[in-house]
């Protein structure tokens, strides 16, 4: 989800706390080598040395042999990149009438409401199969572009309603993917090439224009993420991107950090007999495919993790593995990433986005190994005001909120933000 929301700060002035001291992270192995792939780049702090002890006493330089490899995961968005790509590749089919009208705006999502439905039949009209002209009808796109974003219509009334659990899906993330039903995996890579291509090329902080919205129009590889990525892979690391994104699109990404399809985890639309996208997707952890009940959303990350990556079958993938079936190291940015990044037995990455269940876990730093790094391209300034830990930065199951614990039920006291 595109976030564009900047937090104003009145006195800039505060102490950066370090971070967690090293010791807490396992030592590296005393190879004497000096070939083990090295981590290079600017980073915060010591965390550039934290996250190199983590692959020097995990990878290849430690004895590991190469057919037992430990895993790294990441998120994609705001995590590999700056920006959103699936966001970006709906704003390129937007701009160049790539969407095909539905039938009934209903049959894209079990959660639409019929607000949503009459709103986005009357801003885009009617005919089933026919390519939207969203490029000259701006009110159709308006319309599309709030209800993905904000989860309303451009009046302001809730676009999805109904039942999900709020820690396995999201009805607007579920919903990108949706909207390309009726064409090929294939074509959906050529959108996601082409808007690779324009915002790679856009300058950095620069905005395009998509309906009447302003919205940013290039994205970046974070140099040191690729960096981490291309170390972790020498070191025998196998490295995966697990993403809330469409995996089409998020595999054209991902291949230019060398990361292959085979190790890209995102939503899987389910085919039709010719090939085509349906408005459903394929499920986890006996979670039978749906229009999205179980995408890699918060715990729907684990699950995709346990059950493609280890090969955990059934509800037991919505579960914590034991150590040896768990990444040692995975990071994110954001709550969608919080759990999968907190299974992590070697270093937590968090971004700093002012995500507040992901930023309580991580100020928290419980087991001393989570590792906070501000964005490397146009950071946030300082959060004004202490995460709510104590009481509402938890997302529940039902959607509401609570405080966020330990595994020992204790309550995390809100946090300070330290590391911007």
């Amino acid at each position: 989800m595109r976030h564009l929301l900047v937090w104003t700060l009145a006195a800039a002035a505060a102490l950066v706390a370090a971070p967690t001291a090293p010791a807490a992270v396992p030592a590296p192995a005393a190879t004497g080598r000096a070939d083990c792939p090295r981590l290079s780049g600017t980073w915060y702090g010591d965390n550039r040395a934290r996250l190199q002890q983590v692959i020097d006493a995990h990878g290849t330089c430690a004895g590991r042999p190469r057919d037992n490899r430990p895993v790294a995961a990441f998120d994609w968005d705001n995590t590999i990149t700056k920006n959103d790509v699936t966001d970006a590749t709906l704003d390129w089919a937007l701009t160049h009438d790539r969407l095909l009208r539905p039938a009934r705006w209903k049959d894209t999502s079990a959660w639409l409401t019929t607000d949503a439905d009459e709103a986005l039949t009357a801003a885009c009209g009617s005919g089933a199969g026919t390519p939207l002209r969203t490029s000259a009808n701006p009110r159709c796109a308006d319309e599309i572009l709030q209800i993905r974003e904000n989860g309303t219509t451009v009046s302001g009334v809730p676009a999805f309603a109904g039942t999900w659990d709020h820690r396995r899906t999201v009805p607007q993330y579920a919903w990108v993917p949706q909207l390309f039903a009726g064409r090929t995996p294939a074509e959906l890579s050529s959108y996601a090439r082409r808007a690779r291509e324009s915002a790679l090329a856009a300058p950095v902080g620069s905005v395009q224009r998509v309906g009447t919205r302003t919205v940013p129009a290039y994205v970046r590889y974070y140099d040191q993420q690729r960096d981490l990525i291309r170390t972790l892979q020498r070191a025998g690391f196998d490295v995966y991107i697990v993403s809330a994104g469409s995996e089409p699109v998020t595999e054209v990404w991902s291949r230019g950090v060398g990361v292959d399809a085979r190790h890209t985890l995102a939503i899987r639309s389910v085919l039709d007999r010719h090939g085509r996208i349906t408005t459903r997707n394929e499920g986890c952890g006996g979670v039978p495919a749906s229009r999205g009940d179980a995408i890699p959303y918060i715990d729907g990350k684990r699950c995709w993790i346990n059950q493609e990556i280890y090969g955990v079958r059934g509800a037991a993938a919505w579960q914590r593995q034991d150590a040896r079936h768990r990444p040692v190291i995975a990071g994110g940015d954001a709550d969608t990433d919080v759990t999968f990044v907190g299974d992590a037995t070697g270093a937590h990455l968090v971004l700093n986005r002012n995500k507040s269940e992901l930023m309580c876990r991580a100020y928290d730093d419980a087991d001393g190994r989570w590792v906070v790094n501000p964005m490397f391209i146009e950071p946030l300034p300082r959060r004004p005001d202490d995460y709510p830990c104590a009481t509402t930065a938890y997302n529940a199951p039902d959607g509401g909120r609570g405080p966020v614990r330990r595994p020992d039920g204790s309550v995390v006291p809100d946090r300070t933000d330290t590391v911007y």
